[in-house]
């Protein structure tokens, strides 16, 4: 069956704009929806992990839980999701300079 999805995907080649184009809607630069299959969005997925390089993204779908969607996300990020008991929150991780600074 297929679903919505919405992915965001900053500082990425060309190139897999062009191949997110081709499924789904780019909405605003960089963000794109689409109601795909699960298996679709599941080889979109891998395209985008394995090309984001020093970007970063993050795809929002549905899933059967409290929230009602799940998150996935690649490349190098700042915001991290983390599952605290069956809840996803998002937390920041903290750069070196955060770490040698504290305040």
């Amino acid at each position: 069956m297929a679903s919505m999805i919405v992915l965001s995907a900053t500082a990425v080649p060309d190139h897999l704009h062009g191949a997110l184009s081709r499924w789904l809607l780019e909405v605003t630069p960089e963000l794109y929806i689409g109601t795909v299959s699960a298996r679709v969005r599941d080889e979109l997925w891998n395209s985008v992990a394995a090309c984001t390089g020093n970007g970063m993204a993050v795809l929002a779908y549905p899933a059967n839980n409290e929230q009602g969607f799940t998150l996935r996300t690649a490349g190098t990020r700042r915001r991290e999701p983390l599952d605290f008991d069956g809840l996803t929150l998002i937390t920041f991780k903290k750069t070196s300079q955060e770490m040698a600074n504290p305040i």
